[in-house]
C-alpha cells in the first residue's frame, strides 16, 4: 500500500514523486510503460489510468492521487483527457482519497491586460479552453475532495512547454531561434518544481480544496530576457531571435493540425500573459524559486 498515487512520470509527475519519497512517504507512479523515477520509495506500475477499475485498485489506501498525466500533442486532447479525469475521479471516490488536479491557464482564454488571478472568469473560445474548463467543472461537482493547481508556461529540467518544444531546442544549438511570439511582452514562466510543490501542499490543506489556484512563479518576462538568461547561464553567446508574424502560422494551420491548435491560442503569446499567484501565497505560504535558479536547473548549472 503506497501512501500517494502520482498518475503520469513526466516533468511534474517526477517532481512530486521525488519530493513525496524524498520526505519519506510512500509513492506508487502509474504509467503505460512503468516508467518514472529510480527510488526506494518508490514503486513504478504499467497500467492504463484511464481504467477505473484498476486504477481504483492501484489507489487503495492512499491518501491522495496526483493527476499528472498529459497527452503531448493538442490533437489528442479531446480524445484521451476526458477518460482519465473520469477514471480519476471514480478512483478517488471510491478510496476516499483526494484528487489534486495538474492545471493550467487555458480555461481563461485570452483576458483584458492579459492578466490572470484565481478569481478570473473562463472565458476560453478554442475547444482545448473549453475542454480544461469542463474538465474541472467535472471534478469540482464530482463529491470528492480536488482542487486544481494551475500554472504558466512551464521552466525547469525535462519541462514539457511550448518554451521545450520551440524555444529549448534553439538554445541548445546555437545561433538563431524563429519564435512564433512577441518577444518583448511580459509572461509568467512557472518552475516546474514549484507546481510540485504546490500541489502536494495544497492536497493535503482542507482549506484548498474545491477550488482553483495559482503557483507562485517568479515576476513576468519577455521571451527575450528569459532567452538572455538562459544564454547567461550556459556561458553562451546571445541567441539570434526573429519573431515569427502571427498570421504565418494561421496560414500554416489551414494544412497543417498542430499548427492550426497552435493558433488557436496564440494569445499567450503575442500578448501579454502574466499569471497573479498572490492568494496562493498569502494563504499558504508558498513562494517563487528565482528565476535564474530555475533557468540554471534546466541547464545543470548551480548558482
Amino acid at each position: 500500500m503506497s501512501e500517494h498515487v502520482v498518475v503520469g512520470a513526466g516533468s511534474i509527475g517526477t517532481n512530486v514523486a521525488l519530493r513525496l519519497a524524498g520526505r519519506g512517504e510512500t509513492v506508487r507512479i502509474v504509467t503505460r510503460s512503468g516508467s518514472g523515477p529510480e527510488h526506494p520509495l518508490i514503486e513504478r506500475v504499467a497500467a492504463d489510468a484511464s481504467d477505473p477499475a484498476r486504477l481504483t485498485e492501484l489507489a487503495r489506501g492512499a491518501a491522495v492521487i496526483y493527476h499528472c498525466a498529459n497527452p503531448p500533442t493538442y490533437p489528442t486532447w479531446e480524445r484521451l483527457l476526458p477518460p482519465l479525469q473520469t477514471a480519476m475521479i471514480a478512483a478517488a471516490r471510491a478510496t476516499d482519497a483526494v484528487l489534486a488536479l495538474t492545471g493550467s491557464l487555458y480555461a481563461y482564454g485570452p483576458q483584458p491586460g492579459g492578466r490572470m488571478d484565481e478569481h478570473t472568469p473562463p472565458a476560453a473560445t478554442d475547444h482545448k479552453g473549453r475542454l480544461r474548463k469542463r474538465l474541472w467543472d467535472q471534478a469540482r461537482t464530482s463529491g470528492v475532495r480536488t482542487v486544481e493547481v494551475r500554472g504558466s508556461h512551464f521552466i525547469g529540467n525535462n519541462a514539457a512547454s511550448f518554451h521545450s518544444l520551440i524555444i529549448a531546442p534553439a538554445l541548445k544549438k546555437g545561433g538563431t531561434a524563429w519564435v512564433p511570439a512577441d518577444l518583448d511582452a511580459p509572461h509568467s514562466f512557472t518552475f516546474n518544481g514549484d507546481m510540485a510543490r504546490a500541489l502536494i501542499t495544497l492536497a493535503g490543506d482542507d482549506r484548498a480544496w474545491g477550488r482553483p489556484w495559482h503557483v507562485p512563479s517568479p515576476p513576468a518576462v519577455s521571451v527575450r530576457e528569459l532567452v538572455r538568461r538562459y544564454d547567461t547561464a550556459a556561458g553562451r553567446p546571445p541567441t539570434r531571435l526573429i519573431p515569427v508574424p502571427r498570421f504565418v502560422m494561421r496560414l500554416a494551420g489551414l494544412v497543417v493540425p498542430i499548427a492550426r491548435e497552435t493558433a488557436q491560442i496564440d494569445y499567450q503569446w503575442y500578448a501579454p500573459y502574466v499569471m497573479d499567484a498572490t492568494e496562493t501565497a498569502a494563504t499558504f505560504g508558498l513562494t517563487a524559486t528565482d528565476l535564474d535558479t530555475a533557468v540554471s536547473d534546466e541547464v545543470g548549472v548551480k548558482v
